[in-house]
């Protein structure tokens, strides 16, 4: 009888430790701890797996917590303190969640060294909210601060965040955003600095993105300064289309075009926006049109060039 006992305890397994909604990380944690305020880890990629899916991973002291994939809904929140990112040769955090996901990265200080390609990817998931963060030197070729790819219907959200020096000798850049396949992008910039990247500040590329239901961006409150382009839309033919809204903004100093706009269904609407001191300011091609509101100001470049025919109501 008790050898029965005994061989059914030895069966017994304990249950898997519960994910916490709420988890911590220090520069002085550890990852085989559960990731509590009182045993934190060290790095996201530890603390995220202990983590429930729609969960926040906090920061409790300034420090670097390494790169991280994403493959769920979390928030990781640092905005009062530093939450390094450190990514050398790679992306700092890639996203690759589900349909239906939501990821917000906030308070993040992501910097890449030894020709790092991305600081943040978005391959899937529902959202990717990035706030009040800084993204820097991912200059690998074609490096991108953030490189926005969904395969399905997606949006972005970017706001009070600073995105420069990444990109080199022409490629990559500040923010793309390039749909594939039948995904759509629903994008969002307001209070956003994207300076001194190598390609465009902005760009929206539609190829390779064949969705009916196109794609619309908003930049509202932003700068694209002292890049190649300010601001790149293009909408190859058969691809899907891209209309952007420029709202109370700053496209300067950009040593090609302030706003370039290609293909037939690329369309821009501008207003209340300064375009000055680029190589020239507006130039678009095989279609696309850059309208204007009536209260923006383009002067001031090498060749200011001209808002399409007519004048939109303002709103």
């Amino acid at each position: 009888m008790f050898a029965s006992f005994l061989g059914c305890g030895l069966l017994y397994a304990a249950p898997a430790q519960a994910q916490a909604t709420r988890t911590w990380v220090s520069g002085v944690g550890d990852d085989v701890n559960p990731c509590s305020r009182t045993a934190p880890c060290k790095t996201f990629a530890g603390a995220i797996s202990k983590t429930a899916a729609g969960g926040e991973i906090n920061c409790l002291d300034p420090a670097g917590f390494g790169a991280v994939t994403i493959t769920k809904a979390i928030t990781l929140a640092c905005q009062f303190t530093e939450g390094g990112v450190l990514a050398g040769g790679s992306a700092g955090i890639i996203v690759n969640a589900g349909a239906t996901d939501v990821v917000v990265l906030r308070g993040l200080d992501i910097y890449g060294v030894s020709g790092a390609t991305y600081g943040v990817r978005f391959i899937a998931g529902g959202a990717l909210h990035i706030e009040e963060s800084q993204i820097r030197r991912f200059n690998g070729t074609n490096g991108q601060g953030v490189y926005f790819q969904p395969s399905g219907d997606a949006a972005l959200y970017i706001s009070n965040t600073v995105i420069t020096d990444n990109g080199t000798g022409g490629t990559g850049g500040g923010v793309l955003v390039q749909p594939t396949g039948t995904g759509s992008a629903r994008v969002a910039l307001n209070g956003v600095r994207s300076e001194n990247n190598s390609g465009a500040g902005f760009r929206i590329d539609t190829g390779g993105n064949t969705t009916t239901a196109g794609n619309v961006v908003s930049i509202e409150n932003s700068q694209l300064t002292r890049s190649t382009w300010g601001l790149l839309v293009n909408t190859p033919a058969g691809m899907a289309s891209a209309t952007v809204m420029v709202h109370g903004s700053v496209i300067a100093y950009n040593t090609s075009r302030g706003i370039l706009a290609g293909g037939a269904t690329a369309l821009v609407r501008v207003g209340d926006t300064t375009i000055t001191g680029n190589q020239a300011g507006l130039e678009s091609g095989t279609g696309a049109a850059i309208r204007s509101y009536g209260d923006n100001r383009l002067d001031g470049n090498g060749s200011d060039g001209a808002f399409a025919a007519p004048v939109l109501p303002k709103k």
